[in-house]
């Protein structure tokens, strides 16, 4: 019986891919001091929206005693704070503070050149394939 090698699976190539995008993008936020889950978040809060604790947790990929964790230190920092739902006081709801707001504004500028360089060593439109393909296996297998 021959065994396909790892390479030949999907979910491998993914890690891998994974792996590698995690370290760059690392490498372009730690002139900020920034940790890829502290950008995720200010990301997600750049809305100005407020997001609960379980919402957030989802969007940041994050669980919530790593996500609790993180808001705590984040909170210490000044770059997010926690306040009750108006809608429903039993609701504690994280904002970014305005100086979780600047930060974000220049890490999405690093962001978007890690994005740019990407897309120019793979080429623009297999990026954009790339991403629709994900987004759809991403759906697809939820």
């Amino acid at each position: 019986m021959s065994a396909e090698p790892i390479t030949n699976y999907l979910a491998y190539l993914l890690a891998q891919a994974n792996r590698q995008m995690t370290a760059q993008l690392e490498s372009a936020l730690s002139a900020e001091g920034v940790q890829i889950e502290h950008w995720r978040i200010l990301e997600v809060l750049s809305d100005e929206q407020g997001r609960s604790m379980g919402e957030l947790a989802e969007l940041v990929l994050m669980n919530h005693p790593a996500l609790t964790k993180t808001i705590d230190r984040m909170v210490s920092s000044g770059l997010v704070h926690r306040r009750a739902d108006t809608a429903d006081s039993r609701r504690v709801l994280v904002y970014a503070t305005d100086h979780g707001l600047e930060l974000v504004a220049r890490l999405r500028e690093r962001v978007d050149q890690h994005h740019d360089a990407v897309a120019e060593a793979v080429g623009s439109r297999k990026t954009e394939q790339l991403k629709k393909l994900l987004g759809d296996l991403i759906k697809n297998t939820e």
